[in-house]
């Protein structure tokens, strides 16, 4: 029995053993179990307020980055606006650049050949009143030598003719 003694406890020891036990209790509530708890519980507040902005700047990366995505696709669709409409504004220019070029040229043309027209009309009529006064002058002359003979008729002619081209 005397190994029996050495497991079990004495009585004096166990109260004591247990009022100590529950004195450090009373004092550990008192003094150091609120202080405790609340480290604890800043401790889980820090953590969670942590995890909330933890969360909250994912959220927003994901928000920038979903806005950067929106705002690189705008600029590539306005790029691509601009380009189109730069093209367009460049083929209308070039279409209207011709059809100015070619009204121009119509112009042109058409001044010149009334221009040719009016010098040719010009000339004509230099060339009627040339030969008409040629023929008075030669009708002048023959008068004045009164018809005497064929010859010196012949010979009038064709020196007047001969002056006239000269």
């Amino acid at each position: 029995m005397d190994s029996m003694q050495l497991v079990t406890p004495a009585i004096g020891l166990m109260f004591w053993t247990v009022v100590i036990f529950m004195l450090l209790l009373i004092l550990l509530k008192k003094f150091a179990w609120k202080p405790i708890l609340k480290a604890v519980d800043d401790r889980n507040s820090s953590i969670n307020e942590a995890l909330a902005s933890a969360e909250k700047a994912k959220s927003e990366m994901e928000q920038l980055s979903a806005d950067n995505d929106k705002i690189l696709n705008e600029a590539h669709n306005q790029r691509d606006s601009i380009i189109k409409e730069a093209r367009d504004i460049k083929i209308k220019t070039i279409a209207d650049a011709k059809n100015k070029a070619s009204i121009e040229a119509e112009k042109i043309i058409s001044s010149a050949k009334e221009q040719i027209k009016n010098e040719k009309m010009k000339a004509m009529t230099e060339l009627k009143n040339e030969i008409a006064d040629i023929s008075i002058q030669m009708a002048e002359k023959i008068i004045k030598t009164e018809l005497k003979d064929a010859k010196s008729q012949k010979k009038l002619i064709e020196e007047d003719l001969k002056k006239q081209m000269n």
